[in-house]
């Protein structure tokens, strides 16, 4: 698939869990841009985030976005 630059999410970014960034709702923020740019459906990746505790939200987040964001504990 041939997609514009500025439309790919940065493939080194990190989020510091332990930090403002570890927040559950900067988290849902950021996969639900994560989402948009890679063409997801954002309310399934959302929804399977909230089935749980944090310990599910960061390990559905990992498991969508892992490729391009590195989280940091």
């Amino acid at each position: 698939m041939i997609v514009e630059k500025s439309k790919m999410p940065n493939r080194s970014m990190e989020i510091d869990l332990t930090g403002e960034q570890g927040n559950a709702f900067y988290l849902l923020g950021k996969a639900k841009q994560l989402s948009n740019q890679l063409n997801l459906d954002a309310r399934v990746v959302l929804d399977r985030m909230r089935e749980s505790d944090y310990e599910n939200l960061i390990q559905v987040f990992d498991e969508y976005f892992g490729e391009y964001v590195t989280l940091l504990r």
